[in-house]
């Protein structure tokens, strides 16, 4: 199934990230905390883990986020957790990666597996979308 959404960024908390030992690369890296809500096929919130080494000036860079979802996707209910990253060369996104965590699933979403994507329009509208399956032995089908 494909369930898609928008979504916005309630809060963003940068993280102090003194890694040791340090090492000095040509971009700083740099960690925080976000809270997203989702309406649409996609609705609720998650907690997300944020990385990334990226250049604010340039638009040059790479994330990754861990996220954990609590929800619905169409009329089933539950938590998860999904991963994504990509890499900005300032003007584009590539290497893209988003995938849901093998055995995160809870209640009606036990069970879940796949991948999705995220994307922003021009407008500024973020949109989120989850290519996945729900084993209903799993979800108590």
């Amino acid at each position: 199934m494909r369930a898609d959404g928008t979504f916005s960024v309630k809060a963003f908390v940068p993280t102090e990230l003194k890694p040791e030992p340090p090492v000095t690369t040509g971009l700083p890296v740099g960690v925080g905390t976000m809270e997203k809500h989702f309406r649409g096929e996609v609705a609720g919130r998650s907690a997300t883990l944020f990385t990334a080494a990226y250049d604010q000036e340039s638009g040059v860079g790479t994330y990754v986020a861990m996220e954990s979802f609590e929800g619905s996707l169409h009329d089933r209910s539950g938590t998860f957790n999904f991963v994504h990253s990509a890499t900005t060369s300032g003007s584009d996104r590539s290497a893209e990666f988003f995938h849901v965590v093998p055995g995160s699933g809870t209640g009606g979403l036990a069970g879940i597996s796949g991948t999705g994507g995220l994307a922003v329009d021009a407008d500024g509208t973020h949109r989120v979308w989850f290519d996945y399956e729900v084993d209903a032995a799993d979800a108590g089908v």
